[in-house]
């Protein structure tokens, strides 16, 4: 098998970030100030993104940082009434 071959056979998996990429991804991302603590305490919680885990190492899937991040953010306002 060729090099080519071998990465043809690769599936396109999504991008998994630990917590301390996933709260620089949500800070640079969406403007969403979240330290890795807050999202620990979220995974124990709830409330917090989705996530997975390789062994011990929590993993935080792009797409589902991207889900989570939309659904706390509101509609655009044009005063503090509203």
């Amino acid at each position: 098998m060729t090099a080519r071959n071998l990465t043809d056979m690769i599936p396109d998996w999504p991008i998994r970030l630990r917590r301390t990429e996933a709260s620089k991804y949500l800070k640079d991302t969406w403007g969403i100030d979240r330290k890795p603590s807050t999202l620990s305490k979220l995974a124990v919680v709830g409330g917090g993104p989705r996530f997975m885990h390789a062994n011990r190492v929590p993993l935080y899937p792009v797409n589902e940082l991207d889900a989570w991040a939309s659904s706390i953010l509101t509609p655009l306002k044009s005063s503090t009434s509203e």
